[in-house]
């Protein structure tokens, strides 16, 4: 059973989660939107071609865009 105080913590995790995940999708967003209109891959510019520290990036954007998609039925609920 759980505590107020746990389903309070749960809540707090659960939002930071999805805030992470909507700032890691807007700059995956605007780094296609550079390639798209100025051939210009920002975070390939920022960390270097495919290194260690872009393809981190890279995947960070993959994972929240995974996590992104268990939030669409709470977003239709009106519960995100």
């Amino acid at each position: 059973m759980q505590t107020p105080d746990t389903t309070v913590t749960g809540r707090r995790t659960a939002r930071t989660a999805s805030t992470v995940a909507l700032v890691l999708l807007i700059i995956g967003g605007l780094n296609w939107a550079l390639v798209g209109l100025f051939n210009l891959d920002f975070v390939a510019a920022l960390f270097g071609r495919m290194t260690l520290l872009s393809r981190a990036v890279y995947v960070l954007v993959g994972i929240a865009a995974l996590f992104a998609l268990t939030l669409l039925p709470r977003l239709g609920r009106g519960r995100l």
